[in-house]
């Protein structure tokens, strides 16, 4: 009866803490002013479109899909068809490029808003709302270390950047009830995060892995089949009903070339000028299919080689933390690691990142944050006006690649990090011990 007062007061000065950090963050993307005797704020309204949304630092694409996704007059997602834009009447329009639960979080939100500075507040309200669901499941299992969240710049940089707080929501929740032996609740949670952002379908694979290690197949294919079909049973009415909206999400993807914060850009330019990842050198397959199959391949070999090495090392490892590596392999290999999808890591790097023998753990998770406050600053000032050589940026880029690097050797090589104080169960799965039990 002692422990309740200070767990509930751990969690309250923890939301406290995230609650400052996005309040903060807030600011930051609207950056309010007083002109005339009138409050403004045009970073969240989005009247600022001359690069000076980029030099402030204050760029959020909410503001920005307000208007290309015409969710002012009630654009029903992947139903309606998106209206021209009467400014460019050649170029054909493109709305619905995101999966259903971002579209239709975009599409509640807005039938809320009166204009482009209040659908910002209203989603910054709602995204704040995942966010602290994710530092409460951290709370829950890793405990001081969800002050990682709560206070990560990379939370203040990116939480109102875009949607991703949704999918990370439920991917951490759905960590939580994994190790909480709820299979049917984690699938469920990871089907509905894919739905919203289709990265929690790798975090499956890791929890199936750990469910056959412990000779629980039917655990495994709880997990997985609860996901794909709380995926499937999300997406089937708009793919039968709306199947050329619903599809745009996946070949955009397809066809989108390399961004400017992955590997695959930098590398191409560097290795022979320009970008000949637009071309096609082998005038055989395009370069996006080829840069697309590599990407795959690589992703495949270099997972199941951390694997090995660290199976290698020590047999019995938590095999559920191979999420961590996942993520990390996955941003590293992809043609697109959009500035936001930093955030998918934050939660894997407080649930799973071990520290090196000369070299902490959270020492390893200030250098990430870091390198990635470096990568937004030079970034978005590149984009804008009299901002740093693109070569300042890659090099951003590319040492933060390095330190994702670093993590995974750690991974490999450190000790698995203990959560609320259990050990690892390397045998048979351990019955259930109640809701409150954590199982590594």
């Amino acid at each position: 009866m002692q422990r309740r007062p200070s767990r509930f007061a751990g969690a309250g000065w923890l939301l406290l803490a995230l609650a400052l950090n996005l309040g903060i963050g807030l600011l930051l993307k609207s950056q309010p002013t007083i002109e005339g005797g009138r409050l403004r704020a045009p970073c969240a309204d989005g009247t600022l479109t001359d690069g000076r949304q980029f030099s402030r630092l204050c760029y959020s694409d909410i503001g920005k899909l307000f208007r290309t996704e015409h969710l002012a007059h009630g654009r029903r997602p992947y139903l309606d068809a998106c209206p021209p834009d009467p400014s460019r009447p050649t170029v054909e329009p493109v709305c619905d490029e995101y999966p259903i639960l971002t579209m239709y979080t975009m599409w509640l939100t807005a039938r809320a808003a009166t204009g482009a500075g209040s659908f910002l507040l209203w989603n910054a309200a709602l995204l704040s709302i995942a966010a602290a669901v994710v530092a409460l499941c951290l709370h829950v299992v890793s405990r001081e270390r969800a002050y990682w969240f709560a206070l990560a710049p990379t939370l203040l940089l990116y939480a109102f950047m875009n949607w991703d707080l949704i999918a990370v929501a439920f991917a951490t929740a759905a960590t939580l009830a994994f190790l909480r032996d709820r299979d049917r609740v984690s699938g469920t949670l990871l089907g509905l995060g894919a739905a919203a952002k289709l990265y929690p379908i790798l975090l499956a694979i890791a929890f199936a892995a750990k469910r056959i290690r412990q000779g629980d197949r039917r655990g495994a294919a709880r997990v997985v089949v609860w996901a794909g079909g709380v995926w499937l049973l999300v997406n089937l009415p708009f793919a039968l009903t709306g199947s050329e909206g619903w599809s745009r999400f996946f070949r955009l993807s397809a066809d989108r070339p390399p961004d400017l914060d992955s590997l695959w850009f930098i590398g191409c330019r560097w290795a022979a000028g320009g970008f000949p990842c637009l071309r096609d050198p082998f005038e055989v397959v395009s370069p996006l299919q080829l840069i697309d199959a590599m990407s795959g391949a690589v992703l495949v070999g270099t997972a199941a080689l951390v694997w090995w090495l660290r199976a290698r090392r020590n047999p019995n490892f938590p095999v559920w933390t191979f999420g961590l590596p996942l993520l990390i392999l996955f941003l590293l290999t992809s043609k697109v690691y959009s500035p936001q999808f930093s955030l998918w890591l934050l939660p894997w790097f407080a649930l799973a990142l071990p520290g090196l023998k000369r070299i902490p753990a959270l020492g390893l998770f200030a250098a990430f944050e870091a390198t990635d406050v470096f990568v937004f600053v030079t970034r978005f000032t590149w984009f804008g006006i009299g901002g740093p050589d693109q070569w300042v940026f890659e090099l951003a880029v590319v040492l933060r690649a390095l330190v994702l690097v670093v993590c995974l050797v750690a991974w490999v090589l450190g000790p698995s990090p203990s959560l609320a104080g259990e050990p690892e169960v390397p045998t048979a799965r351990p019955r259930r011990q109640g809701r409150g039990t954590v199982r590594v």
